[in-house]
């Protein structure tokens, strides 16, 4: 019995028995290192103020990704995707071929040309949420939960979520645990080891 109960304190000690410590999954969240030189994010990287833009840590390799944004305080905002290339510090971006977003006046634009425009009374309000798929070809947008059949593509290379503010906007990211179901088919954005 005592040689059983030594065996069991010697696989519970330091001495290295063999057991794996699991890796906790990465969140996908703004990106501070990849981000205007005027914004500020809080709420755990969830949350944007300040002037300028930043990206989310995970870039968009699935086939159907899905995310939201919430708009806490109104102002001179932007949503969409980018490339590493984007001026996160030039407002409003959509100006150059590494962003692609819908601004806060409802028009989507893509290296400075709109590249289509939300549906009359259609402009996102405080409070609201507006979802964005993405497919590697299109990207499509939602205001809380419905449709707005608003697709843009044009963009080419790697991808990450983007968001920008000025003029006193704030928004909130969910990347994960959305308002609104994701559309059929699309997902929360997963890191490239959770795809294979």
């Amino acid at each position: 019995m005592a040689s059983l109960f030594s065996c069991c304190l010697g696989c519970c000690g330091d001495n290295n028995s063999g057991h794996v410590t699991l890796k906790e999954m990465p969140t996908v969240q703004l990106d501070t290192h990849h981000m205007g030189t005027d914004v500020v994010i809080v709420k755990s990287g969830r949350r944007i103020c300040g002037t300028g833009g930043c990206i989310a840590n995970a870039p968009l390799h699935q086939n159907k990704s899905y995310f939201e944004f919430k708009i806490q305080s109104t102002g001179v905002w932007g949503v969409g995707v980018a490339t590493k290339k984007a001026n996160l510090n030039q407002i409003p971006m959509g100006r150059d071929p590494h962003s692609l977003v819908l601004r806060h006046d409802g028009t989507v634009y893509h290296n400075n040309e709109e590249k289509n425009r939300l549906p009359a009374n259609s402009l996102p309000q405080e409070g609201d949420i507006v979802g964005v798929t993405y497919d590697h070809v299109e990207l499509n947008l939602y205001l809380n939960g419905k449709n707005m059949n608003c697709p843009a593509s044009g963009i080419r290379g790697t991808v990450y979520p983007v968001v920008y503010v000025d003029d006193s906007a704030i928004l909130d990211c969910q990347f994960s645990d959305f308002y609104h179901t994701p559309p059929q088919g699309y997902q929360k954005i997963l890191f490239e080891q959770q795809i294979f």
